[in-house]
């Protein structure tokens, strides 16, 4: 790993913004390999919906029940949200194993 890749002064993670030195580049020696380089990939920042509550789900501040869009406007059929956008996303995980549909009742995990 350290052969072939370096840390990037910051990285930007849905959900979570910007995280100094937590992503790898490739090195210059492996400029060829580099798709961003390659086809010239440009960061491009997508913000989340301010009605969504990935960024405190993805910190595991709140839980995907606590989101109002959770189930209902948000689905993996219709994502909205960094923990939705993905099967491994918490939400759509959560989602996909019918955990959506827990009653109010029951304790969230």
């Amino acid at each position: 790993m350290a052969e072939v890749f370096e840390l990037r002064p910051a990285f930007d993670w849905r959900g979570l913004g910007e995280i100094p030195w937590s992503g790898l580049r490739l090195k210059d020696e492996y400029a060829g390999f580099d798709a961003e380089r390659r086809f010239g990939v440009r960061d491009e920042r997508v913000p989340d919906s301010q009605s969504c509550e990935c960024a405190a789900i993805v910190r595991g501040q709140k839980h995907p029940r606590a989101c109002k869009l959770f189930g209902s406007v948000r689905t993996p059929d219709h994502p909205i949200g960094a923990c939705m956008v993905s099967s491994e996303g918490a939400c759509a995980a959560y989602y996909s194993y019918g955990r959506h549909r827990e009653g109010a009742g029951r304790a969230a995990a």
